[in-house]
């Protein structure tokens, strides 16, 4: 949901078919939580019942769990999900609200994702061109694979960031108190 209250809750053909696909791309993403208490169990169950866990496990315990969180924050976003610190926002007004919503992408979140996604492709690159792999012997190839998650990721909360943007864009023309 957006910030502003759900009664207000602006619709937009657009950013709703944006939020239908990042939540249903969400829940499927979330199944790698399901895979992950999998792996953590074996991974257990190796070290402590047969004094031998493997590196390749543990590595793919943090891809996993590196996975959920990046495409949560999209989902997280898209749901209104996410955690705000909040001295003075909540007793805003709707119309308040959403211009502060809209400084806030516009001067702080966007040109973060910005970074982020235009820095992650370099860093995806080189890994692909080297294939990097663990350090490990026994670690899990593909890094650039796992690396990939960041722009991946960082593209979904940008389509996230969109559709609340105009959202609220939408709310203030709209002249709805």
């Amino acid at each position: 949901m957006n910030n502003l209250s759900s009664s207000h809750q602006e619709q937009v053909a657009f950013a709703d078919a944006i939020d239908l696909f990042i939540r249903r791309t969400g829940m499927l993403i979330a199944s790698v939580y399901v895979v992950l208490v999998g792996v953590i169990i074996t991974q257990v169950v190796l070290r402590k019942g047969f004094a031998s866990g493997l590196i390749a496990l543990e590595e793919l315990q943090w891809h996993l769990y590196a996975v959920g969180v990046m495409f949560g924050l999209a989902y997280a976003q898209v749901n209104n999900a996410h955690i705000r610190v909040d001295l003075f926002y909540g007793k805003f007004s709707l119309r308040t609200k959403a211009w502060v919503e809209i400084f806030g992408m516009l001067f702080l979140v966007f040109p973060f994702i910005a970074v982020v996604f235009i820095h992650s492709l370099e860093f995806v690159h080189s890994a692909w061109v080297i294939n990097e792999h663990s350090d490990a012997p026994s670690g899990l190839p593909y890094r650039w694979l796992i690396k990939a998650v960041i722009p991946a990721s960082f593209g979904l909360l940008f389509m996230a960031c969109v559709s609340r943007f105009i959202r609220d864009i939408c709310f203030l023309l709209r002249g709805k108190h």
